[in-house]
């Protein structure tokens, strides 16, 4: 924290962070992020602060938040809310060259940004259970046309990556395309920076996952043996963002550490015990405020902290994760396609509140990561 905003007395100083055979035909990429429930969750905890201070950190905290008006820019032409109780929600973990996360990322300091993880949850009626339909980056879909949330009007393009969409106008053509390609509306739009998510699991003290075999992946800075550790917030950034250390070196493989990691970073926020710490509290909030980005019906510290209140009984065993089915594109297997039937069936699931059918994802491409990492 600047000294500009030490805290007032009663409210502690948070801590300052510190710290393949198949594989060979993919090319280098981008690096791959995750966006987190618990950027969200933790800002709860606001709440339970107390104490004479409590009025500074909400101030704190709610400057600390940044939101878009995706309603505003998409207007009226969009899928029917659902008036079950149920939400969805657009998750997308962004990877800006701009700024301090150039060390983090690599690359030029060009200012732009990308959406290298992008995840559908479907909050069920009754909000005790999630589905998260993980979208791969480099899907060729047609984008529909879209406006940015300054006014700038953007055309349709055919048979260009998903993350495109983001590149090309930001939140407000990121969630159009979702609408447009699933016909589910998007409740929310939550994005992480990377830079947070690093700061993140070093405020949780790191997480503990199991790795059954040896990942060397030295793009991503990641060298870990197999066995149980726990990953510092460098190390974890390295195990979500490789894709050359294991599987068949594909975003698909990816995806599936990125699904295990995100069950084990939810498993460690239930168990550290945070509500019981105020110091430990206020530092998971004030990462979490800092490194999100809400729609603007999210855009404050009250609405946040109502919305993550109300999936705090969402832990990981209540979470089905899936990869949106796809399969490689024969002719660039850099790319791949919607297996677009197996899609509709995710799609119609989500739409009337029902389970994913495994016959959704049976025999699409996988990326042959699965069980490299568990909680």
């Amino acid at each position: 924290m600047s000294a500009e905003s030490t805290p007032e007395p009663g409210i502690p100083e948070p801590a300052r962070t510190g710290t393949t055979a198949r594989g060979s035909r993919r090319k280098p990429r981008g690096k791959g992020r995750t966006a987190l429930r618990a950027m969200a969750w933790t800002a709860a905890g606001v709440v339970a602060l107390g104490g004479t201070g409590v009025g500074y950190v909400y101030f704190k905290l709610n400057g600390n938040l940044r939101s878009v008006d995706i309603n505003q820019a998409l207007g009226a032409d969009r899928p029917t809310k659902a008036d079950n109780g149920s939400e969805n929600i657009l998750v997308l973990g962004s990877d800006t060259r701009a700024g301090s996360n150039r060390k983090l990322g690599g690359g030029t300091d060009d200012g732009s940004a990308r959406s290298d993880t992008a995840m559908i949850v479907h909050v069920y009626e009754g909000h005790r259970k999630a589905a998260v339909v993980s979208v791969p980056r480099d899907t060729l879909i047609d984008r529909p046309a879209c406006t940015d949330t300054k006014g700038t009007r953007y055309p349709a393009a055919s048979q260009v990556m998903f993350n495109s969409a983001y590149s090309t106008g930001g939140a407000a053509c990121a969630v159009k395309t979702v609408e447009s390609l699933t016909g589910i509306r998007m409740d929310h739009y939550l994005e992480v920076d990377f830079k947070g998510f690093q700061h993140l699991v070093d405020d949780l003290g790191g997480v503990p996952v199991t790795t059954t075999r040896a990942i060397d992946d030295p793009q991503s800075h990641l060298d870990l043996p197999a066995g149980t550790r726990t990953l510092d917030g460098e190390q974890a950034l390295g195990l979500v963002r490789t894709r050359h250390g294991v599987g068949d070196g594909s975003d698909l493989g990816r995806i599936q550490l990125q699904q295990a990691f995100v069950k084990a970073l939810l498993d460690q926020v239930e168990q550290v015990g945070v509500f019981s710490d105020p110091k430990k509290l206020y530092d998971l909030a004030d990462t979490a405020t800092r490194s999100v980005t809400t729609d603007s019906d999210l855009g404050s510290v009250n609405a946040l902290a109502d919305f993550a209140g109300s999936l705090k009984g969402i832990g990981s065993s209540r979470m089905k994760m899936v990869t949106m089915p796809v399969r490689y594109d024969q002719a660039d297997l850099n790319r791949v396609l919607l297996e677009k039937p197996k899609a509709q069936l995710i799609w119609d699931a989500l739409k009337n509140d029902r389970p994913i059918p495994a016959s959704a994802t049976k025999g699409t491409a996988t990326g042959e990561a699965r069980g490299v990492v568990s909680p």
